[in-house]
């Protein structure tokens, strides 16, 4: 099949999913997209911008697949003569209705609606996991009420009657050519490999740490992930404060060199209000760090049941600041012992794109093929 993905907003998960479906799908793929920049307005103007790059395709579409930041509504009435009858498939990375906001900030519906009309236009509509499932639809009905007449609530069945739930794939295999035997050292090294946002919860990650230092404890920190966008005062006190203990700071763009960091790390944290799925998280514990994951969100999903609370081992999830702190320091004093190399590994291997294609080409040729029945 010739499929034509459309990525207004090129970045971070976005852009490791478009990359993994051009590497290893069995379907011809061509990419329309847009830098990562501007996200409202990728969000309102970008359709117009695609529909002409897609005015200039000469070969038949069997299939569209759009990201979430696509208005598709609008780029569906722009295309009409060139895609008409085209099946589209809308993957959901994340969503405006969920998603938290910065303290201050209001939520502009606007781009909620967008998000709640392109499901649905789409065909299909799959969801990065089932946390980002249930948390759409369970917001879905409260947000729809607050327009008071037509409320439309009734499509919210229809909605769920065609989505789904399919995680991004992982590359997984290129992270394992730096691979190197694990030994936790004394101390042990921490990682940040996160975006370096208010939503990923910084604030409250340096407060553990700070605490953790006061109490005593020794450990080292690896502090990259994206950081272009934000710079939280907390990223540089903490570099002022630990000084030489900072093994790495800042963003890495070189994959062999981020895989080397990874696989130096012991301990990786997430303090994050919000998360869709978790691919920076799965990187770490694939490349053998101990996870310490907040239990309100995806993580237990992603986690095999038999890790959530592992007799021998170190915890894996914790239920607030205080209780993170006591984990954090049972770990670092030595009290508990890290899950080994082998359960890390087995977290997520069966995610790794060569073999994680398959769900996707056969999502793409189903939804094909029952459009066309």
């Amino acid at each position: 099949m010739n499929i034509l993905i459309l990525e207004p907003f090129l970045g971070g998960s976005s852009k490791a999913f478009l990359n993994g479906l051009l590497e290893h799908s069995s379907h011809t793929i061509t990419p329309l997209t847009l830098t990562e920049k501007y996200w409202q307005w990728r969000q309102h103007g970008s359709s117009i911008n695609l529909a002409e790059m897609a005015s200039t395709i000469d070969q038949p579409v069997d299939l569209i697949v759009a990201s979430n930041f696509t208005n598709l509504p609008a780029f569906v009435s722009l295309t009409r003569r060139h895609f008409a009858g085209v099946p589209i498939v809308l993957y959901m990375h994340e969503n405006q209705i969920t998603k938290p906001l910065p303290a201050g900030e209001d939520r502009d519906v606007t781009y909620c609606y967008v998000n709640y009309l392109s499901a649905m236009i789409a065909d299909r509509v799959v969801f990065s996991s089932q946390f980002h499932f249930d948390s759409f639809y369970s917001a879905l009905p409260e947000f729809l009420d607050q327009f008071g007449e037509y409320a439309h609530k009734e499509t919210i069945v229809q909605l769920k009657g065609k989505s789904e739930v399919l995680y991004p794939g992982l590359f997984l295999k290129s992270l394992d050519r730096l691979r190197t035997p694990t030994s936790f050292t004394q101390p042990l090294t921490v990682v940040w490999n996160q975006r370096w946002e208010f939503d990923r919860n910084p604030a409250m990650f340096f407060r553990i740490m700070n605490r953790l230092d006061d109490a005593g404890c020794e450990f080292n920190l690896i502090l990259a992930g994206d950081s272009e966008f934000e710079k939280p005062i907390e990223f540089e006190k903490a570099q002022k404060r630990y000084g030489q203990r900072v093994l790495h700071y800042g963003f890495v763009s070189n994959h062999e060199e981020y895989s080397s960091l990874l696989h130096k790390g012991d301990v990786v944290v997430s303090t994050s209000d919000y998360e869709f799925f978790s691919l920076a998280i799965l990187e770490a514990i694939h490349c053998g760090n101990h996870p310490v994951l907040p239990r309100k969100l995806t993580y237990p999903e992603l986690i095999p049941a038999n890790l959530h609370e592992p007799l021998l081992h170190a915890p894996v999830f914790y239920d607030d600041e205080d209780h993170l702190f006591r984990n954090m320091k049972r770990i670092l004093d030595r009290e508990v012992a890290l899950l080994p190399e082998s359960s890390l590994r087995g977290v997520s291997k069966h995610m790794d794109w060569e073999v994680w294609v398959k769900k996707f080409d056969e999502l793409f040729e189903q939804t094909h093929h029952s459009f066309r029945a």
